[in-house]
């Protein structure tokens, strides 16, 4: 399924059903006075977080919603059927925005989780409504309110505990792919990754959701490679995996350009709890690695973890740092 976190849609409550206008017409009652019954309230549009889905892709070619209008009222006082409510159901973790982008209405965190996004309009009231003691037969009724309609955006920020980040090709979705059921595309190349990719791992009796990040480079904040358009999916992660190919000439310089574009996306990245991983250690003859680490933690002060997805060399022992 094509991966969608961002659409414009168009939605449109229920109209209120009219109120009626009728007389009470039965044998030996005269003058039976106003008979006629309210209209139905107009259907409301309720947006709806649910587990199982990981995109918006549904609005993608349905961007026009509508609820059901209320029914008119009728003789006998009878009230005319409110219109049903129309459920959006999007992902967990769906903000809804006004039209200009920049306003949250709702932020969708938690599962069954509704908002009420457009209301249905109130039913009109029929003539029996208004009898009084000069009036006795009005012929007086009003019409159904309008249902609310506005334009939203719905905008889907992942909820994972752990972000994978890292340059293009460093071998985060390869880590996906050996340590969960997700299978997301694989190959020699940047940016073989275009989506964000979830995945669940469970390992000693723990289940960890961790979401793979299409890669990153210098400038990505400003809109650079796919940066601007994912960075917002590390925002919701609890802690990140920062992936290091190790193989690169400057670990240090690396590890520093990722880290400033999280601080120029969002200051409140760098305060996320991190683990640095220095992949491909296969390639790398054992005294080289313990050079390049060793390097590395005098300038950075901060723990490492070398492993080989590739060879599934000490991911085990990640996954459970993890």
């Amino acid at each position: 399924m094509k991966f969608l976190d961002q659409v414009k849609i168009m939605i449109k409550a229920g109209d209120g059903g009219n109120g009626c206008v009728a007389f009470r017409r039965e044998k030996f009652i005269e003058f039976g006075g106003p008979y006629g019954g309210d209209g139905g309230a107009g259907g409301s549009i309720i947006v709806k977080a649910v587990n199982g889905l990981n995109t918006l892709v549904d609005y993608r070619f349905a961007q026009h919603h509508k609820a059901q209008n209320g029914f008119n009222g009728s003789g006998n006082n009878k009230r005319g059927l409110s219109g049903k409510d129309l459920i959006l159901r999007v992902p967990v973790g769906t903000q809804i925005y006004e039209e200009d982008k920049k306003t949250l209405l709702f932020d969708l965190i938690k599962e069954d989780q509704e908002y009420v996004i457009a209301k249905g309009g109130n039913g009109g009231l029929g003539n029996s409504k208004f009898k009084s003691s000069t009036n006795r037969s009005p012929r007086k009724f009003t019409y159904g309110k309008k249902g609310e309609e506005f334009t939203v955006w719905l905008e889907l920020k992942l909820i994972a505990d752990v972000g994978i980040i890292g340059f293009p090709n460093a071998g985060k979705s390869s880590l996906l792919s050996i340590s969960t059921r997700a299978r997301p595309k694989i190959a020699n190349y940047p940016f073989t990754t275009l989506n964000p990719n979830l995945g669940v791992v469970f390992i000693d009796n723990k289940e960890i959701i961790i979401a793979d990040i299409p890669g990153l480079i210098e400038g990505a904040h400003s809109g650079s490679g796919l940066g601007d358009k994912f960075l917002k999916h590390i925002e919701r992660c609890k802690s990140i995996i920062h992936m290091i190919d190790i193989n690169e000439d400057d670990l240090v310089d690396k590890y520093k350009i990722i880290r400033n574009e999280l601080k120029e996306f969002n200051p409140e990245l760098i305060k996320k709890r991190e683990l640095i991983v220095f992949n491909k250690i296969d390639l790398i003859d054992e005294k080289e690695k313990k050079e390049k680490i060793m390097n590395f933690t005098k300038k950075i002060k901060k723990k490492v973890y070398d492993i080989s997805v590739e060879k599934n060399i000490n991911v085990k022992n990640l996954l459970r740092a993890i």
